[in-house]
């Protein structure tokens, strides 16, 4: 676990950016005009690909070691998501993290529920993130075995 965060320290940067894009936008952007602008899961998403792939090439990583550093993103991406939320609604703030789209609802719903939804993520983002850190692993092969 150790190595995974040391190793996501890109990742984090990038989680960073994105989140603190993503809080802004919210106060000047409608919903449905910017949040596929700054997206917390497709960065993710991506980026559990992209580490399958160079881990695999670069650092001998296992198809199971890198599923499980594509987890351990999901989960990084999903905490953000979670506390974004919660604080959105502990400050009393609209924004994308608690707009009822975002929770798959058609009206505002209670800090409960949202975030009952919010763990949901939780669970399902780990894996849909392995199954593209898999994905990324296969590609993998397709990189040169050195930087020469």
């Amino acid at each position: 676990m150790a190595e995974n965060l040391r190793l996501a320290r890109l990742y984090f940067l990038l989680l960073a950016l994105v989140t603190i894009g993503r809080w802004m936008l919210s106060f000047r952007v409608p919903y449905e005009l910017g949040t596929d602008k700054m997206s917390i899961v497709t960065l993710t998403l991506f980026a559990s690909i992209f580490y399958g792939a160079f881990c695999r090439r670069w650092r001998g990583y296992s198809l199971l070691r890198a599923m499980g550093l594509a987890a351990t993103l999901a989960v990084c991406g999903q905490l953000v998501i979670l506390l974004s939320t919660f604080a959105s609604y502990a400050f009393g703030l609209e924004t994308y993290f608690n707009h009822p789209k975002a929770l798959n609802v058609e009206t505002a719903i209670p800090l409960t529920a949202a975030l009952g939804r919010r763990a949901g993520g939780l669970v399902a983002n780990p894996i849909l993130n392995s199954i593209a850190g898999m994905l990324g692993w296969a590609m993998g092969g397709l990189l040169p075995a050195d930087n020469k």
